[in-house]
C-alpha cells in the first residue's frame, strides 16, 4: 500500500510539474521589435549611431532576439582601397537578416539599402578631391551590388528572362 501511494504521489508531482513548465509563457519578443529595427535603419547618422551603439551593447538587446551575425562586405573588400565600409555593410546584414526573420524583407529593402549608401557616403564626405572622387565611385558600386543582387526569392525569379524559368528536362 504504501509503495503504490509513493508511486501516486510521485505521478501526480511528476504532471504537476510538467504542466507547470508547459504553462510558462515563451520568452516572446518584446512589440516594439519591428520599432526598433526602423529605428535602426533610416539614412540618417543618428539611426547609424543608434544601431552601432546597440551592436556594441547587444547584452542590453538580448530579450528582442536579434541576429547579429554578419560576413560583413560579403564577397566584396570590407574595406576597398583602404575605404572602410565594414561598418556600414554590418548594419546592412543586420537589417536583411532580421527584416527577413520577421518576414518583413520584401517591404523594408529599399529603404535597407538606402541607409547602406548613406553610411557609405558619410565614409566618402570624409575625403576630398580624387579620393572622395573613388570613394564615392566605389560606394555607387556597392550600393548598386546589394540593390540589384540582394533581392528576395520573388523578386530574383520575376527578373529572370523567360527561358531561365521553364522548367529543366532530363535528356
Amino acid at each position: 500500500m504504501r509503495r503504490r501511494l509513493i508511486t501516486g504521489l510521485s505521478a501526480a508531482g511528476f504532471a504537476m510539474a510538467a504542466t507547470a513548465a508547459l504553462a510558462t509563457p515563451a520568452q516572446a519578443a518584446p512589440a516594439d521589435k519591428l520599432q526598433v529595427m526602423s529605428n535602426w535603419s533610416q539614412t540618417s547618422s543618428s539611426s547609424q549611431n543608434a544601431f552601432l551603439n546597440a551592436r556594441a551593447n547587444q547584452g542590453n538587446w538580448s530579450a528582442y532576439g536579434f541576429n547579429w551575425g554578419t560576413d560583413k562586405c560579403s564577397s566584396s573588400p570590407d574595406n576597398p582601397f583602404g575605404f572602410p565600409f565594414e561598418k556600414s555593410c554590418i548594419r546592412h546584414d543586420f537589417g536583411y537578416r532580421n527584416y527577413k526573420e520577421m518576414g518583413r524583407f520584401d517591404a523594408n529593402k529599399s529603404r535597407i539599402d538606402s541607409a547602406f549608401y548613406a553610411d557609405l557616403k558619410r565614409v566618402c564626405n570624409r575625403y576630398s578631391g580624387a579620393t572622395k572622387a573613388s570613394c564615392n565611385g566605389l560606394a555607387w558600386t556597392y550600393y548598386q551590388a546589394v540593390s540589384v543582387f540582394g533581392l528576395s526569392a520573388a523578386d530574383a525569379a520575376a527578373k529572370l528572362p523567360a527561358a531561365e524559368k521553364l522548367p529543366q528536362h532530363a535528356h
